[in-house]
């Protein structure tokens, strides 16, 4: 490093020592030091003293210049600063304030004859980790697999060729107002008033075709006239569904634009403002490989394009997916519900080129027609008078109805708190020759009975539907309402709606083909002008893909015996389990009267010891006492605990536990809460209504991996053989985050972590499961700071793994995340990564293990299938090309068998990958990894450590009724919430006696 001279301390800023003298005011940052090669370091523009990089002073210069805000340390090129530019611009720079009386500036022949630096303060540890680290981007695939068996496919991708490049999309922010300025919030007021200005100012936006997302943002090809538009727009009957094509002002005439019509219209203000401008060529670079920052935009606008064409069919549009109001398409799921068929719709970037994604998707909506039906079908109830009105207001309000005779459409705000023939409001009515108004009371009945002539059958007796504002209530009685169609249903499914909706929605390889095919020529797409001005053409063949089906990884049970599975299925007829457990100190309690639990009993000591479980006789069945069966479902489970604690000598290692109901049952959440967090016993719940074999063996499965046992091996557990997994130490982890139904926003979401143990198995988890805030996707309680009483969810699988593998900490991790969006994959890569890293370095600074992280989507829309054939594709197959990114490193695997319907694959996206696998090496582990999954003698559509911390979070988030939250506390566990978030109730911790079992299995 060459010798540098430091600043005078009269100079606020870096000298340069030319002909000149001293010249100030070159930048924010005094450095403490600079060098002509750049080197050194300053304070950025708040003085907060964080190393920067230095600016090249061009070679012998002799001169000083300011250290740059951007980077940390480092030589910055020479080019990045010349005297020459300096000097350039030297007439801009004020002049140089006086030297102080004694100064004499000194002169040098070159840099090298400056005395040295004075020497830098060392940067403090809290200072150093405010340092930006650099973030971490998602890796290229490093190649194709080659193992198995080829396969030809296609999948319901159609290709797109894009023969416009050059031109380009211009974003446009939409602020859309009322007269008096308050914002438009009405979903679907929008649309119609971007519709109307197209319709109304022509001319002003340069006749050009648009695409609205239907919030904030509009796009079209090339610019429009102005940056900055502001119209006026009025638009007639704004509260109704349907506006007419030709039922608003300002279609007959130009000078009718801004004319107000005398009845039900409003006047909107629209501001369109320039915001960006993004390339089409984007796509183009996409499609090789080269990703920019407006690719997504770009895609995002054809897709928006896409979503327009539908709505203008009178679509209901949810996020990408449309639904068309047509009959055919609904199935009755009970309680005022229906099935809605839709499609899928969505460009992607692809290995071929651009393709459009194409699949059926299924909504549910509210069965249209009289509210009073939808009321009774809702509640289950035969006649009004049962209609529990509290729950009909919350279950009715914001949904959108027509009223008789009008026909008008107005949104539900709440019920009246009177019935109809009390419910009273102000009219107002021209009194004698005058003229003047008089205000009466008249009930809502009176008003349409009498001065409207409506005669109303039943309504008199129940509250009015209330459609006005909060100080200005409308009224109108419950039999003049009718919903309308395609309102979404956002409530929870009952499990029998869940099944009958699952029932009702299958679809066969080819009749899903054949469906898709349909849907593609009716969308017209071709005929859509915005798509035109694109240049996009939309192919009608499905894409032809190639695909791999892998060998199944060999199976072993007890003694060593060979499992062979067939078409991803196996069984243990004549075989015994690989490690079987021994149930004693055991009892039975039984919440249902129906249920012959001795018969119970008895088979399944028969069947257990033909699996090699040795299950010794139950201490005592319990029976429930049957004056308990009406009382709360916690006071149940505490009068029974108690009858527990007085009949058995000691705490029993294991219960089962009999329930009346199989799903949903209330006794479940309070009966495993008190087991496992209270008490510290493993249980397991049954319904049974069939017994047979088969049951009986799936319940000895849940019940010997819960006490420690294991069902089956992978082979290559047994004699370590899986490439980078089995001779290295290596921690296997499994992460999701399960949230509230939809519409119940207030309810925490669970966050769940298992972790592998006894390595070198891959087969054996233990779970660790935190709450956190309402629909939060991110994971915020990986690792918490010393001086907390939790040091979160990664600490604990990683001290697991240590104390049970043999004192080794782990060299490698693979991490397995579940639930997350493309759109997340950078803050799980550099958020979530980092506080894995953090929980790491807090048990050893000195620890490096090399991280590998695998995202997992389930919800995505790509099928394959067999050409001409009517089978799912086989199991173990695989695909990494063509629909893949055409960059990036992902794949899908159908590991499953697909018995029932069409197979969804999953889709793998590796993010990063420092162990370095190779692509038909993590794809083996992929596979194998689907077979190891305990509770089931089938692979699994996903890796197991997934399934398991979705069990987890299922299970543990039973413990506690969460609208009772209030008045439960725990003072242990996670819960904290992101910063500026209000805390979220914690859940109870399990008993360290059940903490390291697969409790969950």
């Amino acid at each position: 490093m060459a010798s540098v001279r430091p600043f005078l301390p009269s100079c606020p800023s870096l000298l340069c020592y030319k002909k000149r003298g001293p010249v100030p005011g070159l930048g924010h940052c005094p450095g403490e030091c600079c060098s002509r090669r750049g080197e050194g370091r300053g304070r950025d523009e708040k003085g907060n003293g964080k190393e920067s990089q230095a600016l090249s002073c061009g070679g012998q210069r002799q001169g000083f210049l300011p250290c740059a805000l951007d980077q940390f340390s480092g030589s910055a090129p020479r080019d990045h600063c010349w005297f020459a530019e300096m000097e350039s611009h030297s007439d801009d720079l004020p002049p140089p304030p006086p030297l102080p009386p004694n100064a004499e500036p000194i002169k040098a022949e070159s840099a090298d004859d400056l005395p040295p630096p004075p020497p830098l303060p060392p940067i403090k540890p809290e200072e150093a980790k405010k340092i930006s680290k650099p973030k971490r981007a998602l890796i290229a695939r490093p190649g194709f697999g080659k193992r198995g068996n080829p396969i030809q496919l296609v999948t319901n991708h159609f290709k797109v060729s894009l023969k416009t490049t050059d031109e380009f999309f211009h974003h446009y922010y939409v602020n859309l107002k009322y007269e008096d300025d308050r914002p438009v919030d009405g979903k679907g007021v929008g649309r119609k008033v971007i519709d109307k200005l197209a319709q109304t100012y022509p001319s002003e936006l340069a006749h050009k075709d648009f695409a609205y997302d239907g919030e904030k943002s509009l796009f079209t090809i090339g610019a429009l006239p102005q940056i900055n538009n502001e119209f006026v727009v009025v638009l007639e009957d704004v509260s109704s569904g349907k506006t007419p094509a030709n039922g608003s002002p300002g279609n007959d005439s130009p000078d009718k634009k801004r004319v107000k019509r005398p009845y039900q219209t409003k006047t909107f203000k629209v501001e369109l403002s320039f915001a960006a401008r993004i390339p089409m060529s984007a796509i183009a670079m996409a499609l090789k490989g080269q990703e920019s920052e407006h690719t997504q935009e770009a895609i995002r606008v054809i897709d928006i394009i896409l979503r327009q064409h539908s709505s203008k069919q009178g679509c209901l549009l949810v996020r990408q997916s449309f639904f068309h109001n047509n009959p055919s398409n609904f199935v009755d799921l009970g309680g005022g519900v229906m099935g809605c068929r839709g499609f899928h719709s969505s460009f992607r970037a692809t290995q071929s080129g651009l393709s459009l994604n194409i699949d059926v998707s299924t909504t549910m909506i509210v069965k249209p027609g009289p509210v009073v039906d939808f009321l009774l079908a809702n509640q289950k109830v035969d006649h009004p008078n049962k209609i529990d009105w509290a729950k009909a207001k919350r279950a009715l309000k914001n949904l959108r109805i027509k009223t008789s005779p009008a026909n008008t459409e107005y949104k539900i705000v709440g019920l009246s708190e009177r019935n109809c023939y009390e419910q009273m409001f102000s009219l107002k009515q021209r009194n004698g020759g005058n003229g003047d108004p008089e205000a009466i009371e008249i009930s809502v009945y009176d008003y349409f009975v009498k001065n409207r002539g409506i005669e109303l059958r039943y309504s008199g007796d129940f509250p009015c539907i209330n459609v006005g504002k909060p100080r200005r209530p409308t009224y109108f009685p419950i039999e003049l309402c009718q919903l309308v169609p395609l309102q979404r249903y956002t409530k929870s499914l009952s499990t029998l709606q869940r099944s009958s909706l699952v029932e009702k929605s299958r679809q066969k390889p080819q009749e899903r083909m054949s469906v898709l095919s349909d849907v593609l020529k009716r969308s017209s797409y071709d005929t859509e002008p915005m798509l035109k001005a694109c240049g996009i053409s939309i192919a009608q063949g499905f894409t032809q893909v190639s695909g791999r089906v892998l060998q199944a990884p060999k199976l072993k049970a007890g003694n060593g015996e060979d499992i062979f599975t067939r078409n991803g299925r196996w069984n243990f007829n004549n075989k015994r389990l690989a490690r079987a457990c021994v149930v004693d100190r055991w009892a039975v309690v039984n919440f249902s009267a129906r249920c012959n639990t001795m018969n119970l009993v008895n088979d399944l000591i028969k069947c257990g010891g033909m699996k090699g479980i040795t299950v010794e006789k139950p201490h005592i069945v319990i029976e429930e006492n049957g004056s308990m069966r009406r009382a709360p479902a916690p006071k149940r489970v505490e009068d029974m605990f108690e009858q527990v604690k007085s009949k058995l000598p000691g705490a029993p290692k294991f219960l089962l536990c009999i329930l009346a109901e199989r799903k949903n049952s209330d006794v479940y959440g309070p009966w495993k809460r008190k087991c496992l967090a209270d008490f510290g016993i493993v249980t397991q719940c049954v319904a049974p209504t069939r017994v047979n074999d088969q049951y009986l063996t799936n319940v000895l499965l849940k019940i010997n991996a819960k006490l420690g046992g294991m069902n089956s091996l992978l082979q290559i557990e047994m004699s370590p053989s899986i490439p980078l997994v089995s001779k290295v130490p290596t921690l296997i982890l499994g992460m999701d985050v399960s949230h509230g139904s939809p519409g119940q926003s207030d309810i925490p979401s669970i966050a769940a972590v298992v972790g592998s143990r006894e390595w070198p198995l891959v087969s054996k988890y233990r779970a660790s499961v935190r709450s956190q805030s309402p629909k939060l996707e991110m994971i915020d309680s990986l690792f918490k700071p010393q001086g907390t009483d939790d040091d979160g969810l990664v600490r604990e699988c990683l001290i697991d793994f240590y104390t049970s593998s043999g004192k080794r900490k782990p060299d490698q991790i693979i991490i397995f995340r579940d639930g997350v969006s493309e759109s997340q994959f950078n803050q799980v890569l550099n958020i979530e990564l980092d506080q894995i890293i953090e929980a790491c370095k807090f048990l050893d600074e000195n620890w490096n293990p090399k991280f590998t992280l695998i995202v997992a989507q389930k919800n995505h829309h790509t099928k394959f299938f067999i050409p001409g054939s009517p089978d799912n594709v086989p199991p173990g197959t695989v695909v990494d090309n063509a629909v893949c990114h055409p960059r990036n490193y992902d794949f899908y695997m159908c590991a499953h068998a697909g018995m029932i319907g069409t197979t969804r694959p999953t889709h793998y996206h590796i993010l990063h990958d420092e162990i370095h696998f190779a692509a038909d090496d993590l794809q083996d582990l992929v596979h194998s990894l689907s077979y190891v999954y305990q509770r089931s003698t089938t692979a699994i559509s996903v890796v197991s450590p997934i399934c398991y911390a979705h069990l987890a979070a299922a299970q543990v988030a039973q413990f506690i009724k969460f609208d009772e939250m209030s008045e439960t506390s725990s003072s242990q566990g996670g819960g904290h919430t992101s910063a500026g978030s209000a805390p979220v109730q914690e859940l109870p911790r399990l008993h360290e006696k059940v903490r390291s079992s697969m409790f969950f299995c």
